[in-house]
């Protein structure tokens, strides 16, 4: 029988790949993700790789660059509005934006549209609370949550871990999304960029690989389109 193991407690969406994104208090599940995630992304224009993407591996300043798309109900079709850490509000196609990444990557880069999302794995992240505070116990202090770039965080005394290969439902029957989970998420160097500071610290990567196996979080897939809101009821469905 389905039962709830938590509440929707935050979710983020990220209009451009390795930026600082912005929090819904609704967010819509399509076929290919949250709708506006991960839209836009700048590759590294002589990459001829697998991962071509210019991240914050790179340029550590991206994840202090917070985007937004201008209309929040038309993410497809908005303009995309970034922040830099200087105050300023730029164009997402604005050359000095580009130029400034460019500079800091020190090659040339392009600016990709692709309206499924730029992800590398599965579409949508999924993190508890109990889960986040597993990793702060066993790093010794608090850590800023939103280094983790997770799409849904929910208020839950289980570990999103449990979740795994099961499927959660949000919200009513009526409009409400449903997720397939899948694997857990394997974290790289860029958990160690401080969201605010962009300091490093390179010892949040190895609590992560030394005590949950290089993990946090869990991936997931749509399983049916809907709606997914702050405060939602999560049931655990199968």
């Amino acid at each position: 029988m389905p039962r709830i193991v938590g509440h929707v407690r935050a979710l983020n969406r990220f209009p451009v790949k390795s930026m600082a994104g912005e929090q819904l208090g609704v967010a819509e599940l399509d076929w290919q993700g949250i709708e506006g995630d991960r839209q836009y992304a700048f590759v590294r224009a002589a990459n001829g790789t697998r991962f071509p993407w210019l991240t914050a591996r790179e340029v550590p300043a991206m994840v202090l660059h917070r985007a937004r798309f201008a209309d929040p109900g038309k993410p497809k079709t908005s303009a995309v509005l970034v922040e830099t850490p200087d105050g300023a509000t730029l164009s997402l196609h604005d050359p000095l934006l580009k130029g400034h990444l460019e500079a800091g990557a020190g090659e040339p880069a392009s600016l990709i549209q692709v309206a499924r999302g730029c992800y590398d794995s599965m579409p949508v992240s999924i993190q508890s609370t109990a889960g986040h505070a597993a990793l702060e116990a066993a790093h010794g202090c608090t850590l800023d949550i939103a280094r983790f770039r997770i799409n849904v965080i929910v208020e839950s005394d289980l570990p999103a871990t449990q979740w795994q290969g099961r499927r959660l439902a949000f919200g009513g029957e009526e409009d409400g999304a449903v997720v397939q989970c899948a694997d857990p998420i394997a974290r790289c160097v860029i958990v160690t960029i401080d969201p605010v500071t962009g300091a490093k610290e390179p010892r949040v990567l190895r609590t992560v690989a030394q005590a949950f196996g290089n993990a946090y979080g869990v991936y997931a897939g749509p399983a049916r389109p809907g709606l997914i809101r702050i405060g939602d009821p999560v049931w655990l469905v199968d």
